[in-house]
């Protein structure tokens, strides 16, 4: 029987314990930087499959990540960065753990096994859904169980996964392969694996608010300043892209509530409610707003 990818010694194990650890430091180092680099390959995929999670934050839909143990966190990880970086609302997004998700330093690798209460957890999957499924093996029993109900009710998946050929891939309407090298601790995909799930999912995630139109100029343009410094952030961007002064940014963003892209038009002379609908007829995106302006 084949050894699955993630399961295969790294060229430099052996003996690997007996080393200096400044010398381990750097074969780990740059295991990171070869499985960084299997996010190269997987772009195309990845900018794929982004559109289609596009589609359904746009359509109302709900965006659910499926993942268990190390890829379960990097799943997390993803998801609860959306609301603050990108205003993507809490009721368009849900997260399923296998075991649930942590609230200490335990994760009892059983869980991934246990795929009970999935149909229930699932029930309201519709065509409007898409499910980000991630498993390093690729056959994780809780993620590849997910997906396939996901599947029956009509939703997109996207699959990723780092063994090529993997059930999660076969099942999976947008399959994003990351076939990293073998873990130069075998078997510990939060590893290499780990770092290209993480780098797959940043790619995803941004090219999917880039297609929504909350990117600008590479400005998070639809971010939630709910802090002082991403009010400082905020308003430099609009100082940046509407070309004005602290003070105007500052009015601008006063008059729409904090929110970047009508405070950028109204820093070019709108009023809040003309910027406001002059945003839903371009369904978001800044740039076609702006270029309506002259």
């Amino acid at each position: 029987m084949a050894i699955a990818g993630t399961e295969r010694m790294h060229d430099a194990a052996m003996g690997l314990d007996d080393r200096p650890l400044a010398d381990v430091a750097l074969v780990l180092a740059e295991a990171q930087v070869a499985a960084a680099r299997v996010a190269c390959i997987a772009a195309p995929a990845i900018a794929e499959a982004s559109t289609a999670l596009a589609r359904t934050i746009r359509a109302g839909g709900t965006l659910h990540y499926i993942a268990a143990g190390s890829s379960g966190l990097m799943a997390a990880a993803d998801a609860q960065e959306l609301g603050g970086t990108f205003s993507i609302p809490a009721s368009q997004l849900r997260i399923h753990m296998a075991g649930g998700l942590p609230t200490g330093v335990d994760m009892p690798g059983g869980t991934e096994d246990d795929t009970r209460g999935l149909e229930a957890e699932l029930a309201g999957l519709s065509a409007r859904d898409v499910i980000v499924a991630i498993s390093a093996s690729g056959t994780t029993p809780y993620t590849v169980a997910g997906a396939q109900i996901a599947k029956r009710a009509g939703a997109v998946v996207v699959g990723i996964a780092n063994n090529p050929g993997s059930t999660l891939l076969q099942i999976a309407d947008h399959p994003i392969e990351l076939a990293t090298p073998p873990e130069v601790v075998s078997g510990s995909t939060r590893m290499g694996a780990g770092t290209a799930q993480k780098i797959a999912l940043n790619m995803l995630s941004t090219l999917m608010a880039t297609g929504l139109g909350h990117v600008h100029d590479g400005m998070m343009v639809n971010l939630r300043a709910d802090n002082i410094k991403l009010r400082g952030r905020a308003a430099h961007m609009v100082e940046r892209i509407a070309g004005v002064d602290a003070a105007t940014a500052a009015a601008a963003l006063e008059a729409t509530r904090g929110q970047v892209k009508p405070a950028v038009l109204v820093a070019k002379g709108q009023m809040p409610e003309a910027a406001r609908i002059l945003l839903r007829k371009t369904e978001g995106n800044l740039r076609a707003a702006l270029a309506r302006l002259t």
